[in-house]
């Protein structure tokens, strides 16, 4: 399972953050994740973006004026590159380590790509739901984008993809469904793949 084998996953990632092979890396903050900033007005939020690769929504957040904003990757790579794309991020929220390990508590986490990273497996995909729920406080909110295509047997054609029933599955146990809907605001390559969802914790959930 993901969380095993650290080292294995880290040298996946970082040697594919230097090779560049990194098709999902579109070099900016998505469309509809920057309309979602938009329009958050508590500049005072914690954030987290597991995941984060080169973390264009992170910098676009700080940029705003966003002060309480965390990224996480297992890679070094994307990490060191950001740190010095955005000098004045502060290095204490810049997070090297695994998200399965990872403890803290978020008012929002931001979904970009990093879901479809993990093997499509019940097993993953139920553990991610369950330690997005743990990571938030009360009435927290998971938001992001999730690949709508289907799952191809080959299980190293990253990102994998789902269905948006597959999805909820994994996620009612733990959330309010806010919104999961087909994105109308995607980038043009990625039009039609996406789904857009927000999910918020559900405190009455007994999964905790």
């Amino acid at each position: 399972m993901q969380r095993d084998n650290k080292n294995s996953i880290e040298n996946y990632w970082s040697k594919r953050y230097k090779e560049q092979n990194t098709g999902w890396d579109i070099g900016m903050p998505s469309t509809p994740l920057k309309a979602y900033i938009d329009q958050l007005e508590n500049k005072k939020l914690n954030i987290l973006i597991p995941g984060a690769g080169n973390a264009y929504e992170a910098e676009y957040l700080f940029k705003n004026g966003f002060k309480n904003v965390y990224i996480l990757d297992i890679a070094k790579a994307p990490l060191e590159a950001f740190q010095k794309r955005v000098p004045n991020f502060p290095s204490n929220k810049i997070v090297h380590g695994n998200f399965f390990e990872h403890k803290n508590k978020y008012d929002l986490i931001l979904e970009q790509t990093f879901f479809c990273s993990f093997p499509p497996l019940p097993e993953t995909r139920k553990a991610y739901a369950e330690k997005m729920f743990n990571l938030l406080k009360s009435n927290g909110k998971l938001v992001g984008l999730w690949f709508n295509f289907p799952l191809t047997e080959d299980m190293e054609k990253r990102p994998f993809g789902g269905s948006k029933e597959e999805y909820l599955n994994y996620f009612k146990p733990y959330f309010n469904i806010k919104t999961f809907e087909k994105c109308y605001n995607s980038i043009p390559p990625r039009m039609s793949n996406e789904l857009f969802g927000i999910f918020e914790k559900n405190t009455s959930s007994h999964n905790h």
